[in-house]
């Protein structure tokens, strides 16, 4: 290798190594830390014991994760594919460029993704108020008896309301970048065969779409398996209906803050990681699947 090519391998090295390093330190350094004190676990009489995979087996046998795990699978389950829809459809109705001010729609549909999920919680939770609450207010106004969306019954679905109102708008904007991304020869001969625009749109822009929802789905994938911000604080709304185990991440940090076991809430954690990683690799696998001809 010539001096020259060396310098410019330094300076590679060189423009990397910031990210390197925030990388390591942020995100492996923790993992690695983490797995360690999953190993172990903090007795009255011995003080802290290496137990191996103990806590590992003690959370695969534990019901309230068990069941945080099953409920925000049914979760998944019914928000990401209304979600996904809801941004296709916006995607779709701005890329034909038949919508009135498209831009203020747009930006419209986009800015709940802007607010932070603790504001729209804590905004939903007020709309959401069985006494005080406009919804409340309104059924009252009209003679309806209010429907109480904080009970038990309704609270998940008012969470996954509250989750599409803010990701809705972001999954429209990946799948609006990547219509932009079509190359104009595809409409054209799609004009030429005949094509008007709702079978354009089923024909030529959602199969061009795939890569993008596969993202999409991925994405919704990890967020709905570390839900926590919305549960978290609707506990405070509803301490009866939503307890410390709700979500598997909502477990986790209970654990770890309030029961004081970090070593079985750091093992909680990794198998929430390899549940996501799991349920990722089989969505992939089953999309790629239906691709393959």
């Amino acid at each position: 290798m010539s001096a020259v090519n060396r310098r410019r391998a330094r300076a590679g090295y060189l423009f990397v190594a910031p990210f390197l390093l925030v990388f390591v330190a942020m995100l492996i350094v923790p993992l690695a830390y983490a797995g360690y004190l999953s190993l172990f676990r903090e007795q009255l009489i011995g003080g802290t014991t290496f137990v191996g995979l103990d806590n590992y087996v003690r959370a695969l046998g534990d019901e309230r994760l068990l069941d945080g795990v099953l409920r925000v699978g049914k979760f998944f389950l019914i928000q990401v594919p209304l979600m996904l829809l809801l941004g296709l459809f916006f995607a779709l109705a701005l890329d034909s460029g038949m919508l009135w001010l498209s831009r203020f729609i747009r930006l419209g549909v986009f800015v709940p993704y802007a607010v932070p999920s603790v504001v729209a919680a804590l905004m939903w939770g007020y709309l959401y108020g069985p006494e005080f609450g406009p919804i409340a207010q309104l059924a009252g106004t009209l003679g309806l008896p209010a429907p109480n969306l904080l009970s038990g019954d309704l609270m998940l679905g008012s969470i996954a309301n509250i989750v599409t109102w803010e990701f809705a708008g972001y999954n429209m904007i990946i799948l609006y970048a990547a219509l932009r991304a079509i190359p104009s020869e595809l409409y054209e001969a799609a004009a030429v065969d005949g094509a008007g625009a709702w079978r354009t749109a089923w024909s030529v822009k959602i199969p061009a779409l795939r890569s993008a929802l596969l993202m999409a789905l991925i994405f919704s994938v990890i967020g709905s398996f570390q839900l926590f911000n919305e549960p978290q604080l609707m506990q405070r709304l509803a301490p009866n209906v939503i307890d410390s185990s709700y979500t598997p991440n909502l477990y986790a940090y209970s654990l770890a803050f309030t029961s004081q076991d970090v070593n079985y809430a750091a093992a909680v954690s990794f198998l929430l990681g390899l549940v996501i990683v799991a349920v990722s690799y089989v969505v992939q696998l089953a999309v790629n699947r239906r691709r393959t001809p």
